[in-house]
Formats: C-alpha cells, sequence, structure tokens
C-alpha cells in the first residue's frame, strides 16, 4: 500500500525546504534507510533518508524547488500501484484545511475586535519576556522522521561548556527509527543542555542552548516554558492557580551548572488554599498525584510543573500510609525508542502472523570435531553458530519456500539468501544481517558477525546493516538454554531459535555412549510455510550440520 512521506522539520525554525537533489527516480527502488534526497532547510543542506521501502511512485517537490514542512515530499508503493486517489485526498485536504484556517482567522479577529476592552481589563496573562539583548539561541528537538512525535539523546557530543560550530555533530538522536546524528545550526557555546542523555523529549522541546559565553540562558528557558505554559493553560483555568505566571517561569529556571534545585515551601496560602500553577494542576490529575501535602519550588512554594514531574512520595508520607520493611516497592524506567519499536513489531508479528512450531534433535559430534580442526589453524576461530549461519543459508537455497514473505496479496520466494542474526544488547534486540550468507565462505561470515555484534552493543549501527533480511536466526545457547521458540522477524516467514549443545547419553552401533545433541526449533508463518514444506527444510538444515564437510568446500 502506497505511503506519503512527507517534507520533515530537520531544523527548529524550519518552516519549508527546498530539494537540493533527488537520489531516486519515480520508478526507481528505495529500501528503507537509503538516502531518498538532499534537502537544503534555512540552515543547512541535510540527507534524508526514506523510512518505507518500495517504488518512488510520486516525486512532491522537483529539484531546486520548495515545499512546506508536512506537505507531501514523495509517495512509495508498490509499481503499479493508483495513487491518484490519495493525491486528491490530500490536495483536498490542504484546500479544505487553508478555507477552514482562513475562517477560523476571520472569526478570531472578529472575536478580538468585540472583547477587546474586556481583556484588556481582565486579562492576566504576563508581559512577554525580552530575550532580545540575550545572544544565544535555543536549540529544539528536531522532527527527524515523518512519524517522530519525541526523541532520546542517545548521546551528546558536545559537552556544555564545550565550543560548537555549525555543522559539527551536536548529539546523536534515537528517533522511533533510528539513530541519527544532529548537526549544530549555530555557533558559539553548549551553554545548557535541555535532554540528558538515555532521557526522551517531545519534538519541539529544549534539546540545547548555543550561544555566547556567559549570556543569560536561564532567561531563555524562563521565556520559553513561559510560552509553552501560556499555550497549555489557554484552552482553561484552575481555580487553584496563583495570578502570576512570572512566579512559575522564574522558579522553574535551573543551572546546568550547578545542577541544584531550588529549596521547597509550603504550598499552601494563609486561608489554606494550594498554590498550584494551572499546567501542575493538569499533570497532578493525569499521575494521580495528591497535592495536599506536597511542597513547591516556585515563588512562594508555588507547585509548579517540575514539581510534579520529579514528585516521589516521601518517607514520612509513607511511614504514615501504613508502610512496613516489608512494603511492596518498584522502580520504573522510561521505554526506550528501541524497545518501543520491538514492542510494536514483535506484537504485530506475533497476533498477524500465525505462528506454528517444528522442532528437532541434531547430532552435533562431527561439527564440533569440525570447528575444533578448523580452530586449530593459524588466525582462525569460529563459533558454532557461524556453522549455523552457513548450514541455514545452503538449506535455504534447497527450500526457497522458506526464504519467503507475506506480502498481502501475494507471496514473494526471494532469489538470494540474507540472514538475520539476532544480537542482544542493554536496550533490547538487533538484527543485523549477513547478505548472501550462501556465497560466503565461513571465514567471511565469522568476520561479519563479529563485527555486527561489537556495532551493535556500540549502537553504530547503520540502517542498512540491520534491513533486507529473508530468514533469522537467534541462538541463546550460549546461556544455557536448551530448547526455545522465537518470535518471527517480519517480514520473514520462519526464524529458527538455537538451543545449547548438550550431552547425554545416546545408542550407537548397539552401544550406549555420550553424544552431543542440539535441539532446533523453527517458527514458520503458516501463510507461507506449510508443516510439511519446514520439516523438509529441518531435515537438509540437520544433514548439513551432522556432515560440515559438504558445506565447507
Amino acid at each position: 500500500m502506497a505511503e506519503i512521506i512527507k517534507m520533515p522539520k530537520l531544523s527548529d525554525t524550519m518552516e519549508e525546504g527546498v530539494v537540493a537533489s533527488w537520489h531516486k527516480k519515480v520508478g526507481d527502488k528505495v529500501e528503507d534507510g537509503e538516502l531518498l534526497a538532499d534537502i537544503e532547510t534555512d540552515k543547512a543542506t541535510m540527507e534524508f533518508e526514506s523510512f518505507q521501502s518500495g517504488v518512488l511512485l510520486h516525486q512532491g517537490v522537483e529539484e531546486g524547488e520548495t515545499g512546506k514542512v508536512d506537505s507531501i515530499l514523495a509517495i512509495v508503493g508498490e509499481k503499479g500501484e493508483d495513487i491518484s486517489d490519495l493525491l486528491k485526498e490530500n490536495s483536498n485536504g490542504s484546500e479544505k484545511k487553508e478555507e477552514t484556517k482562513s475562517e477560523d482567522s476571520n472569526a478570531e479577529e472578529k472575536k478580538s475586535e468585540d472583547s477587546s476592552n474586556e481583556e484588556k481589563s481582565t486579562s492576566s496573562k504576563k508581559d512577554k519576556i525580552d530575550t532580545s539583548s540575550i545572544n544565544a539561541k535555543v536549540i529544539k528537538m528536531p522532527k527527524l522522521s515523518d512519524t517522530m512525535k519525541e526523541g532520546t539523546v542517545a548521546s551528546w557530543q558536545k559537552k556544555e561548556g564545550d565550543q560548537v560550530e555549525s555543522g559539527e555533530i551536536l548529539a546523536e538522536i534515537e528517533t522511533d527509527k533510528a539513530t541519527m546524528e544532529f548537526e549544530s545550526f549555530e555557533d558559539g557555546v553548549v551553554l545548557y543542555h535541555g535532554v540528558k542523555e538515555g532521557e526522551s523529549a517531545k519534538v519541539d522541546s529544549i534539546l540545547a542552548i548555543v550561544g555566547e559565553k556567559g549570556a543569560d540562558y536561564k532567561k531563555l528557558i524562563t521565556a520559553f516554558e513561559s510560552e509553552a505554559d501560556d499555550s497549555s493553560d489557554s484552552d482553561s483555568e484552575s481555580t487553584t492557580s496563583d495570578t502570576s505566571n512570572n512566579e512559575d517561569n522564574k522558579a522553574e529556571e535551573s543551572s546546568s551548572e550547578s545542577k541544584k534545585q531550588p529549596a521547597k515551601q509550603s504550598a499552601k496560602n494563609s486561608d489554606g488554599r494550594i498554590k498550584i500553577s494551572p499546567l501542575a494542576q493538569r499533570l497532578a490529575d493525569e499521575k494521580g498525584i495528591a497535592i495536599e501535602n506536597m511542597e513547591g519550588s516556585g515563588d512562594g512554594g508555588r507547585i509548579i510543573k517540575r514539581d510534579i514531574e520529579n514528585y516521589k512520595p516521601s518517607a514520612q508520607a509513607a511511614a504514615s500510609s501504613g508502610a512496613t520493611a516489608g512494603q511492596e516497592s518498584f522502580e520504573e524506567k522510561p521505554v526506550s525508542q528501541m524497545r518501543k519499536t520491538i514492542a510494536k513489531r514483535l506484537s504485530e508479528s506475533k497476533f498477524t502472523a500465525p505462528h506454528f512450531y517444528l522442532t528437532i534433535d541434531i547430532d552435533m559430534d562431527k561439527a564440533i570435531e569440525s570447528r575444533k580442526a578448523i580452530n586449530e589453524m593459524p588466525d582462525t576461530k569460529v563459533s558454532f553458530n557461524d556453522l549455523v549461519i552457513k548450514a541455514a543459508a545452503a538449506a535455504l537455497k534447497k527450500h526457497p519456500a522458506v526464504n519467503s514473505s507475506w506480502q498481502g496479496d501475494k507471496i514473494r520466494t526471494n532469489e538470494h539468501t540474507h540472514i538475520g542474526v539476532a544480537v542482544a544488547v542493554p536496550d533490547g534486540l538487533l538484527v543485523p544481517v549477513v547478505r548472501f550468507a550462501n556465497t560466503k565462505q565461513l571465514s567471511q561470515i565469522t568476520a561479519e558477525v563479529k563485527e555486527y555484534a561489537e556495532k551493535a552493543r556500540n549502537k553504530k549501527l547503520q540502517p542498512e546493516e540491520w534491513e533486507g533480511s529473508t530468514f533469522s536466526i537467534s541462538n541463546l545457547g550460549m546461556f544455557g538454554i536448551e530448547e526455545f521458540t522465537a518470535i518471527i522477524n517480519s517480514p520473514n516467514a520462519c526464524i529458527m531459535a538455537v538451543g545449547a549443545i548438550r550431552q547425554e547419553p545416546v545408542v550407537k552401533d548397539g552401544e550406549i555412549v555420550v553424544g552431543n545433541r542440539m535441539k532446533v526449533t523453527l517458527s514458520c508463518d503458516h501463510r507461507v510455510v506449510d508443516g510439511a514444506t519446514g520439516s523438509e527444510f529441518l531435515q537438509t538444515f540437520k544433514t548439513y550440520l551432522q556432515n560440515p564437510v559438504t558445506i565447507l568446500g
């Protein structure tokens, strides 16, 4: 199904972008992660990757021409797919949006004229904070993909106090689809980090502040948060709010140098009424936090947004609630972008693809002998997993139906053999791909898997290194797991779960001897692979692994 790729917002001030050059022409095949175009923003020219796989059906902006943020940049889908309705729908939607915007604007002007006198007498909003004399700029969390709503700072390349120039890498930002380098669009000193490493923030929130050394960046934060509070509070009023939003925003200033929070004071007025900002009240209601006994860090002890976000029940509160040494407790950590993506994709696979499982037991005696002989050679060291990859690649060429994927109205049988190898990393699981595995020597497979595993653990894998698998392998044998089932890595039709090699009594030539056995379980998408097809593949795989000489030539 065709998908619209919108003009991304690649800088905090970007309102439109110029397509400096297209890397793909209409009709070209494009893969998720491939460069689609070079886009010139108001500050720099940046490479933009496609987040869809398919054929480039439409270019919404010609080379050298300009398109607004969120307008159609391109459409990617299946070859020959009719996109006329999609273009018409979005064209009509834009026209209606402009009409509505115009109507709303006229209505707003009339409303403003009718109520101007009343607003002058009743308005409690504060004057906009003047930041014109501050030689520093707020850099916002950019929208690096068309579906991105928040980003995680994987790492800061510039620390607070470092000098940074326009074009230098400021941070690595993890989106819902990839980890990307983000360049600074300003020259100066990094005065402030708005997001700590490993933490997330919404698009357009403060990512950093860059400017002249010694500039009053705290006033910029106050002004920024003041505008955010005004925007959040404009739709409703809180009966518990104080009269001045200035107090709230001044109290929310934080120093990146000292990292100290202001002292908290009682949030109650002399009449017992709790002082809390409207935004803080809303957040407290959403989180179910009782504010009666809270202390605020705003002016006069007012409870503000930061107090709610950083709230932890005190020991005294826990004691008053009857807690004992055996009380229940837990720790919550924010879900990383990687974990969110893994959860989404595995859920889609598990509940969309009808899984069934086939398990086979393999004699590993000859595989052990072969590995030992290979590793006795100079500068050579292969693992059992490398042998498994090589045997699986050879078996897939014999059984191409297993090397397939479900495409909705058709089944794609892949002639190439790209094997995804699951690698555990602290935040979850990555599956780098050994491409054309059936054509590679065992030593090549060994070198690639080692390189990919190291890159995965250091978060240095690039999209092209984890995309495009046609079959996947997950090996938990090194952890002592003898048998397990794995969830299919869509769009693959199968994944093979490899268990540990175990020693047990076996009968050979009429005698009971010690044998080395290993179980593997094939998870199959029943829409593509039937039981007989999967069984035949496993029998071929077993034959190759029990006679490694047949695949080492």
